[in-house]
């Protein structure tokens, strides 16, 4: 590995939207702010709603289902 081409790493704090604050380590210098974290977001809450719950599955099959005759 060559020295001195890799930028320092230095810690920033991360703030998002819903309120939540992070302490890690970037190449940016400045704190941030995020609109959307694994506090907040619907897949790591488990408030997504799947396919099945909106109605595709089954919209899915009624359409391309073999007509009985």
């Amino acid at each position: 590995m060559m020295r001195d081409i890799h930028p320092e790493y230095k810690e920033v704090k991360v703030t998002c939207a819903c309120g939540a604050t992070y302490v890690t380590r970037s190449t940016r210098t400045a704190d941030f702010t995020v609109e959307i974290c694994s506090n907040c977001h619907p897949f790591y809450t488990g408030k997504e709603r799947t396919a099945e719950a909106k109605g595709r599955v089954d919209r899915f099959r009624r359409k391309y289902s073999k007509k009985s005759k």
